[in-house]
């Protein structure tokens, strides 16, 4: 959620930050803005909706030459969209631009009013610029620390001074990195946003404060520099590119086959590099989003396989709940950024109660990545489009492995060459999908039913859908109906029924024939042709692999049924790639 941005060197920043903009607009945001400086002047740029807008307006002015600046996009959370709440914000001699929730900023904003100093905007922003400011006797360094320890709750700021000529950064609890470049370097939210002038960057720790010129970057631990490590992103420019996709959301889908490979190849050459759940009298999932639906699809595969005690839960509830940590408990989080601030607030509850963390996660130098006392990594590399696809399929992909390892069954393990394959074999099937969509598209209302692990494939199958085609959908246990949704199914309806577990497939055929007697128009998703309807068929495979096949035709789905409504595929209205604030 929120980009920022930040520019020192030897070049006009305009370009340079707009790129990044642009290239952090998967963050989600509903406006935008830029900041540019000189020794006399600050000139700052801002606009509501799409970055082309700002663009448009920052190409119809006199730019100001300059040589440092910063750039931001909002996400609201503090005041509607609009100029006046967008960033950057100015308080006396200070501009800044901030990503996170100053959660006691209603508190610091009155004690500043009572001090005389007016405010333009609704936002929790312009208190932290005003309250930096307030502390600002011509050392920067002193009034950022003074501030920042008045302030609750979460913060990345990119900072400027009328009286320096240098960038100010430092964060609590939301993601900021340092760019290193030559006579040059940057601030931004991620690596995506710089990877095209540089891959050299320095993970700023919470409440260092780094200090950047062109030719500089000092980082500050209070009043002492400290001395940092310059590491290397291993991803390149040309990963971010679409490849001739319409969308990324495409293209992600389509790396599924490969990505399925590179990540379960490492853990299937060394299995003892996947942990022994046999240690455990119980095991947390905790995730948000898609993360949480492939941990169901892990609760599942845990449970019934190898009668491992598992909750799973939302991150947002589990770190507010009373959890009883009475076994010997691992807690599993699950995020594609590794910087989702529920998760990481879950992990941080787990640890403080002495309870061993280990990471399912994509960013190897990510929060939950660098604090889980282990980490199992999946290698799905940049994600750009909101709605996920390729990330979770890989990390449904490390549950079937935890699963297999728990219930000692390693010849299931013999099936893993074959699944890129296959997975490509179900990719393949495009065609299937978009006579599927054409017959959905103009839907209001669509039901996914399933049961055991089939609903947990539903849940996530009918979130890929709402998120990207803004369908109403919701997914339900088949045995569920008649308790009080069936009420809802109406002549022509589209429900989705998905049957993988031959166990229950009578009684979900059973449901399914309830809801078709209403009129519903079926669908069916599974692993065996089911002659009387509609059927998407996919390779059988054994249990533990069996959603890695459903899943790549619900996204599929999704997306063709986004594309005939003319939806904004890769960026959903109203959603943001990494929820970095609660």
């Amino acid at each position: 959620m929120c980009g920022i941005i930040g520019y020192a060197g030897k070049h006009n920043p305009k370009d340079i930050l707009l790129g990044g903009l642009k290239a952090l607009e998967y963050r989600g945001y509903d406006s935008s803005g830029i900041c540019l400086k000189n020794e006399k002047d600050i000139q700052i740029i801002k606009s509501i909706g799409k970055i082309k807008n700002l663009e448009e307006k920052i190409n119809k002015t006199d730019l100001i030459d300059s040589y440092v600046g910063i750039g931001h996009t909002r996400w609201a959370t503090h005041g509607e969209a609009n100029e006046t709440n967008a960033h950057p914000h100015r308080c006396g001699k200070v501009t800044l631009v901030h990503n996170g929730i100053i959660e006691n900023a209603a508190l610091l904003k009155e004690k500043l009013v009572k001090k005389g100093i007016k405010f333009k905007s609704e936002t929790d922003t312009e208190v932290g610029c005003a309250l930096i400011n307030y502390y600002y006797d011509g050392d920067e360094v002193k009034a950022i620390n003074e501030a920042c320890s008045e302030m609750e709750g979460s913060y990345a700021f990119g900072i400027l001074f009328d009286d320096s000529n240098k960038l100010y950064a430092v964060r609590k609890g939301s993601p900021l990195i340092v760019g290193v470049g030559v006579k040059e370097n940057y601030i931004a939210s991620d690596i995506n946003a710089i990877i095209n002038y540089t891959n050299k960057y320095i993970l700023l720790e919470e409440g260092m404060i780094a200090v950047i010129d062109k030719d500089s970057i000092k980082i500050m631990k209070g009043n002492k520099e400290y001395n940092y490590k310059v590491l290397t992103a291993d991803i390149s420019a040309e990963s971010r590119d679409k490849q001739g996709y319409d969308h990324y959301m495409l293209k992600e889908i389509m790396e599924e086959p490969i990505l399925l490979g590179k990540t379960l190849k490492p853990y299937i050459d060394d299995l003892s590099l996947i942990p022994d759940l046999s240690d455990y009298e119980e095991v947390h999932i905790v995730a948000c989003g898609s993360a949480m639906y492939a941990g169901l699809i892990g609760k599942s595969l845990l449970e019934e396989k190898a009668g491992v005690r598992v909750l799973c839960d939302v991150a947002s509830e589990y770190r507010y709940k009373k959890i009883i940590y009475d076994r010997k408990t691992l807690v599993i989080l699950v995020s594609q950024s590794g910087e989702t601030a529920d998760t990481i607030a879950a992990m941080k509850k787990a640890k403080e109660n002495g309870i061993d963390t280990l990471a399912i996660v994509n960013v190897k130098t990510s929060t939950i990545a660098r604090e889980t006392d282990r980490q199992i990594f999946i290698e799905a590399g940049p994600e750009i489009a909101v709605a996920t696809t390729k990330a979770y399929l890989l990390q449904v992909s490390i549950f079937s492995l935890l699963a297999i390892k728990a219930a000692n069954d390693l010849d299931c393990l013999k099936e893993v060459d074959k699944l890129p394959g296959l997975v490509k074999s179900v990719l393949d099937n495009r065609e299937n999908y978009r006579k599927i969509a054409e017959k959905i598209y103009k839907e209001n209302d669509i039901f996914f039913i399933g049961r055991k692990i089939d609903y947990a494939i539903c849940m996530e199958g009918s979130l890929k859908l709402k998120e990207v085609s803004y369908i109403h959908s919701e997914a339900y246990q088949a045995g569920e109906l008649k308790h009080g949704t069936i009420s809802l199914i109406d002549k022509g309806i589209p429900v989705f029924g998905i049957i993988t577990d031959d166990d229950i497939k009578d009684k979900t055929i059973s449901n399914i024939e309830e809801v078709k007697s209403r009129g519903a128009n079926i669908f069916i998703v599974s692993n065996n042709k089911i002659s009387e309807y509609e059927c998407i068929v996919v390779p059988k495979v054994s249990d533990y692999f069996q959603p890695l096949l459903i899943v790549p035709s619900l996204q599929l789905i999704a997306y063709e049924t986004a594309k005939l409504r003319g939806c904004d595929i890769d960026k959903p209205k109203n959603l943001a790639k990494s929820v970095t604030v609660e």
